[in-house]
């Protein structure tokens, strides 16, 4: 649960600067957003909960409006001219979207806000098993031999999480649930994206997460942008893709070809095509530079964001997010677009097969209420009128970038206990599993088989029978970390499968 046990109403000297700093900063549109208290903003329940509907339309939209782009576009960009947004059929599932609606729907019904472990994996094997990949496909594979979030997100266990866009296309909703209060966005996108990813991919969690939250209070799009900035760690290399991309975009304000070579020249340096296409460098990049040739409009930022490329409707899905917040829900109902009010799942068993838009959109306002609450604010009636009170938060960063090799050494240290029982002879063939897999991974295999040969033989034996996680990790998965596991697992013993057939 996101608690805030701080009286929100108490006037203090740190609370006024708070308000005579964050306001003017972030340009509140004074018609829409004023400010109560010290520290406390006011939001008119029908603004609040149309800006909800709009970030998650726009979400919608620039997912499966971009999935015709999606990954076509890598060493030129796309020469879309027109583009009119539209669901004429409806909406339907994917895992731009639908990742997050299995958390918000358990989230809706648990009364609860940051889901546990354990229940993540369980909602996993029992809705997320198809249309799923790269990383997300790496951890349900990993939970099929007993590895739980967020040790599932683990750069040193899952080969993907270091550089997989996950981080950003399974954050959105979390800042649609946390209107300006940005460090709470974070910390609830955090709890879910770590199911897949870690590292850099967790700054941009923060940053989009940040920058959604930050959208609910000025239509500034540079605003939004420093909020994001403000959440990431320093160190991390976002500030530079970050800064690149807002030079770029100042120099070559109307040529935004130029700054899209620009950025494949310099970030899409790696010798696999997966890697480039589906790591945050690339993303990133295109997602910002979307946004900013935008310049708030709504139809050209998703345009934008197909011709930029690379996984084109990841990127469309998070600049749709936040310019569908400044816009709003009844703004794009009178754009005329044909949008059938339908949500149809066709991916996830087990979940509503009757939801709408709609529907979604009521269970994130429902959430958005919950956070409020449990972040000092309430929901007030006055003059026969609803209102949102938020307690505003500044935008930091709440999760610095932390060294690979110190993770390594504290994953071994807590974890070697669990490795052992599970080798041991009462183990289970999935436990002996997980234990010969993390023994590989942090580097514990060569000490283990010598002091326990016989155990380790039997892990190793149940390990080579999990084929789907072998041919994934030896055969698709890109990068340094996958060549590190692969090398480590041949030593311990690990049977290279057989190349999948085509």
């Amino acid at each position: 649960m996101v608690t805030n046990c701080e009286n929100p109403f108490k006037i203090s000297a740190v609370a006024i600067l708070l308000a005579i700093l964050f306001l003017p900063r972030y340009g509140y549109p004074q018609s829409e957003v004023s400010a109560g208290s010290a520290g406390v903003i006011e939001i008119p329940a029908e603004v609040l909960e149309d800006k909800i509907r709009g970030g998650l339309l726009g979400q919608i939209i620039g997912n499966l409006n971009g999935l015709p782009h999606e990954n076509k576009y890598y060493d030129n960009p796309g020469n879309v001219e027109q583009y009119t947004p539209a669901l004429p059929d409806g909406a339907r599932t994917d895992d731009d979207t639908d990742i997050e609606w299995v958390y918000v729907v358990a989230m809706q019904r648990g009364n609860t806000i940051l889901l546990s472990p354990a229940e993540i994996t369980r909602l996993w094997k029992e809705h997320i098993n198809d249309n799923i990949w790269c990383s997300n496909l790496y951890v349900r594979r990993l939970m099929d031999i007993g590895i739980d979030p967020p040790l599932t997100g683990s750069s040193a266990i899952n080969p993907w999480a270091h550089f997989n866009i996950s981080g950003q296309f399974v954050c959105e909703c979390f800042g649609l649930i946390a209107p300006a209060m940005p460090r709470t966005a974070g910390r609830i996108g955090l709890n879910y994206t770590h199911v897949s990813i870690d590292g850099e991919p967790a700054q941009t969690t923060q940053l989009f997460t940040a920058m959604i939250a930050a959208a609910f209070t000025t239509s500034d799009i540079d605003r939004i942008l420093d909020a994001g900035l403000s959440s990431i760690d320093a160190n991390s290399e976002l500030m530079a893709i970050i800064t690149d991309v807002r030079l770029w975009h100042k120099q070559y304000p109307n040529d935004w070809r130029t700054t899209r070579r620009l950025i494949k020249e310099k970030y899409a340096i790696y010798d696999s095509r997966m890697r480039n296409q589906n790591g945050y460098e690339t993303c990133t990049a295109g997602t910002i530079a979307a946004l900013l040739y935008g310049r708030g409009d709504f139809a050209d930022t998703l345009r934008y964001a197909f011709n930029f490329g690379w996984d084109a409707d990841n990127n469309a899905a998070t600049a749709g997010a936040i310019v569908g917040v400044l816009k709003g829900r009844r703004w794009m109902r009178d754009q005329d677009w044909q949008i059938k009010d339908l949500y149809r799942n066709t991916t996830r068993p087990k979940m509503p097969t009757n939801e709408t838009i709609t529907g979604f959109g009521n269970r994130l306002v429902d959430l958005a209420g919950r956070v409020i609450a449990e972040n000092g604010g309430e929901k007030i009636t006055r003059d026969g009128k609803i209102i949102y009170r938020i307690r505003v938060q500044q935008p930091a960063n709440i999760e610095p970038v932390t060294n690979a090799g110190d993770n390594l050494d504290k994953l071994r240290t807590q974890l070697r206990p669990q490795i052992i029982t599970g080798l041991s002879g009462v183990a289970l063939p999935a436990e002996q599993s997980r234990a010969a897999y993390l023994a590989i991974c942090l580097g514990l295999a060569d000490s283990l088989s010598k002091e326990r040969p016989d155990q380790w033989a039997k892990a190793i034996a149940s390990l080579n029978a999990r084929q789907d996680l072998l041919t994934f990790l030896f055969y698709e998965s890109p990068g340094t970390v996958a060549d590190r596991i692969r090398a480590a697992a041949l030593t311990a013993g690990i049977t290279k499968p057989p190349v999948p057939k085509s």
